[in-house]
């Protein structure tokens, strides 16, 4: 049985560069509560990982490229939490006659 490999992958996005790294399955382990994970791209920075999206054998770069920047689009550049609607304006009969058309500071 051939020993798994692990591939890296370094993306320019926005501006920055990203450092992917594939890891291999892991089995499910009942006793640690851990579950079945298939191999993964995994994104690397500061001495930590977080697991980005699963590795397809053979994968043409340019795919793999554009996959792993589709999920920084969705993971990493998303603004969180989503910034709170604007409040809704105050009907007419609350507002003073002399407030109409000034704008707060």
């Amino acid at each position: 049985m051939a020993k798994y490999q692990n591939q890296q992958r370094r993306l320019a996005h926005r501006g920055r560069r990203f450092h992917f790294i594939s890891y291999e399955a892991q089995d499910a382990d009942l006793k640690k509560k851990i579950l079945a994970m298939p191999a993964t791209w995994y994104l690397e920075s500061s001495g930590n990982r977080w697991p980005a999206i699963p590795q397809v054998p053979e994968q043409p770069e340019a795919e793999l490229d554009a996959q792993l920047a589709a999920w920084l689009e969705a993971y990493v550049f998303t603004a969180w939490p989503p910034p709170a609607p604007p409040p809704e304006p105050l009907p007419q009969r609350f507002l003073r006659p002399e407030w109409i058309g000034v704008t707060p500071n």
